[in-house]
C-alpha cells in the first residue's frame, strides 16, 4: 500500500463519514497487496501520521473532515465487533449529572464481549463484561442519533454500577434514592 494509493481511499471513506478502521477492513480496502506489503504500508502510514494506531488492530484517520467528538466511542465499537456494547457506569452517570467526579478521559462500556482496558490517544476505554441476556440488554438501552454506541438510562447505569461492584459512594443522592 502506497501513500498515493491510500490518500484517495481514506478521503473517499471520510466523505462517507468513516474514519475509524479495523485492520481487517483496511486489508479489504487494499486487497491487491500481499500481507507483507500491506503490513509494511500500514506501518509507513502510521509513521508518516496519515493514520494513528488507536489500539491493537484499530486505526484512525486523524485528518478526516468527518472526525467528531465521538471518536473514542467509534474506537470502542471497532474493538468489540459483533458484540453488544453500550456506554454505562460512571460515564453515563456523569452525563446525567449523578456523580461528582467527571471521568474526562475514560469511557466506561458494558459489553457482551471480553472485559479489558485500552489506553488510546483519544482516552481510555474500559470494557466491563455483562452476562445479561441480549433481549434484556436491548430492552434497557437506547440509541441516540449521532452516537455510535447505545447508552444506558440513568436507572440502568446505576444498576450496572451496583451489579459489577463499583464504588457507589460518588453517586448523587438523587440516583441512589431512586432505588
Amino acid at each position: 500500500m502506497r501513500q498515493s494509493q491510500a490518500l484517495p481511499t481514506l478521503r473517499e471513506w471520510d466523505k462517507r463519514g468513516r474514519y475509524v478502521f479495523q485492520r481487517a477492513a483496511l486489508a479489504k480496502l487494499f486487497a491487491g497487496d500481499s500481507e507483507k506489503t500491506f503490513s509494511e504500508g500500514l506501518n509507513r502510514l502510521v509513521k508518516s501520521g496519515l493514520l494513528v494506531r488507536a489500539a491493537r488492530g484499530v486505526y484512525v484517520n486523524p485528518h478526516a473532515h468527518s472526525l467528531d467528538s465521538r471518536t473514542i466511542e467509534r474506537i470502542a465499537q471497532a474493538l468489540r465487533p459483533g458484540e453488544y456494547s453500550y456506554v454505562s457506569l460512571e460515564s453515563m452517570l456523569s452525563e446525567y449529572g449523578e456523580i461528582s467526579q467527571i471521568p474526562i478521559d475514560r469511557l466506561t462500556v458494558m459489553t457482551t464481549g471480553r472485559k479489558g482496558v485500552y489506553r488510546t490517544p483519544y482516552g481510555t476505554i474500559e470494557f466491563t463484561h455483562t452476562a445479561r441476556p441480549v433481549a434484556e440488554i436491548l430492552g434497557n438501552i437506547k440509541q441516540v442519533e449521532g452516537r455510535p454506541l447505545r447508552i444506558a438510562s440513568r436507572e440502568v447505569a446505576w444498576r450496572d454500577l451496583k451489579r459489577v461492584g463499583r464504588n457507589v459512594g460518588m453517586v448523587a443522592l438523587r440516583a441512589a434514592n431512586d432505588e
